[in-house]
Formats: structure tokens, sequence, C-alpha cells
């Protein structure tokens, strides 16, 4: 089981990078996004 922190720590990370390196923006929210389905799909398993 996924542990229920995991996206809301996912999403701080991904808010810190995307404010400290704002030319990454894309690549932090694709990143994300991706990371964010994966724990979908392992969760559902």
């Amino acid at each position: 089981m996924i542990h229920p922190f995991i996206g809301p720590i996912v999403a701080i990370i991904a808010g810190i990078l995307i404010l400290v390196f704002p030319e990454f923006l894309n690549i932090v929210v694709a990143i994300y996004l991706i990371a964010i389905g994966i724990l979908g799909l392992i969760a559902m398993l």
C-alpha cells in the first residue's frame, strides 16, 4: 500500500523546484504528473 503522504510530498517538492527553477516548469509538471499516475496505478493493484 502506498503511504498517503507521498502525493503531497511530491507536490511540495515539485512546487519548490518550480519556485527555484522556473525555467524547468514543463519538466517538473511532467514528472509530477507521471509520478502521481504511477503511484495511483500501483495503489490500485
